[in-house]
């Protein structure tokens, strides 16, 4: 039984009164059942539910012990996205894996941009913070960095007084590319969303100072230095940006652009899911990789081998476990998360 809405909730004083013992031992039924003989552990716990006390209140005894054995984990996405995106998943389980080991907890905090993102992550009661796919321009970097608890940005940007973790972005794109688009005479980048708004668009040679997600940005940057190195200017370079990380969406827009006048012939794409829509477009219209577009993916995820895809190697798991070691005061300074480059099949050599 529980009180009904706008009726005070009972108190273990009152519930040690009703059974007839010392508040402590009252407590005690709770913390340390085993210092409670049977008879008054069972007197406790019927004098509770007649009371509809439903136990003590696990906030009180964070605050007592100065400590909520909770990390938060801030995701810039919807929810379903930290389940249904294998990238996303994999993070988490390297966060879990830290938690386990330490008997700690995970409270997922999405961000939807709503005016109460602020509040919410203010009102979570965790020991620090994680944060995922955020922009410069993101609300929460501030929040967080108000509250003054140990938290750690996945992939930037860089905030005073929080951790990093994250792998050199612009080198590995720069690395990739150069295999990519070598021999290509219309390059093109299969890209991450360039700011919140998570806009689908194609567009020619983006300034990257415009671009306020720091991963796509210094992914940009090191393509560009890519196809510049083989001669194709970057204003002539198209961006064909996703406002999701969903095969779907990458093959749906690849379509469109093989089918135009001056299709591309090589695609280097942000991410392996992104990279398998691009080969799927491709096969649908019975082109053939590489010989007619070279196509390279990111992460090496299982989908990469099966596809032979040329892509970035790198651990989200090993990166999200990195980063609860750092919140956790385990790793105090982590160090650059490592990467190379897988060449398979779907480059030209």
């Amino acid at each position: 039984m529980t009180p009904p809405a706008g009726v005070r909730r009972p108190t273990l004083s009152q519930v040690a009164a009703r059974a007839g013992v010392s508040v402590m031992t009252a407590s005690y039924t709770y913390s340390q059942p085993g210092r409670v003989s049977a008879e008054a552990r069972s007197r406790v716990l019927a004098a509770a539910a007649e009371l509809g006390y439903p136990g003590p209140d696990p906030r009180a005894r964070s605050l007592r012990r100065g400590s909520t054995h909770t990390l938060g984990v801030i995701l810039g996405e919807h929810l379903s996205y930290a389940f249904e995106d294998p990238q996303a998943a994999s993070f988490l389980a390297g966060i879990a894996d830290v938690c386990a080991d330490r008997a700690y907890g995970m409270t997922i905090l999405p961000i939807t941009g709503a005016a109460d993102d602020g509040q919410r992550i203010r009102a979570a009661t965790v020991d620090g913070f994680i944060l995922w796919t955020t922009s410069d321009d993101d609300p929460a970097l501030t929040t967080v960095a108000s509250l003054g608890r140990p938290a750690v940005v996945h992939g930037g940007p860089v905030v005073d007084g929080l951790g990093l973790v994250t792998i050199d972005n612009e080198a590995a794109a720069y690395a990739v590319g150069r295999i990519t688009f070598s021999g290509a005479r219309r390059p093109l980048v299969m890209s991450f969303p360039l700011d919140r708004a998570r806009v689908s668009s194609v567009v020619t040679g983006p300034d990257t100072a415009y671009v306020r997600f720091p991963v796509t940005r210094d992914r940009l940057t090191g393509f560009q230095r890519a196809a510049e190195e083989h001669g194709r200017p970057w204003r002539d370079v198209v961006v064909a940006v996703c406002a999701h990380n969903a095969a779907d969406e990458a093959e749906r827009i690849t379509a469109r652009l093989l089918a135009r006048a001056d299709p591309p012939d090589a695609i280097a794409a942000m991410s392996d899911e992104l990279a398998a829509g691009v080969v799927r477009a491709i096969r649908t219209t019975h082109g053939k990789v590489p010989d007619d577009v070279a196509v390279s993916g990111w992460d090496d995820a299982a989908i990469a081998a099966d596809l032979g895809l040329t892509t970035v190697a790198q651990s989200l798991r090993d990166q999200g476990a990195q980063c609860a070691r750092a919140v956790l005061g385990l790793e105090p300074s982590p160090a650059p998360a490592p990467w190379t480059v897988v060449v398979r099949e779907s480059t030209r050599r």
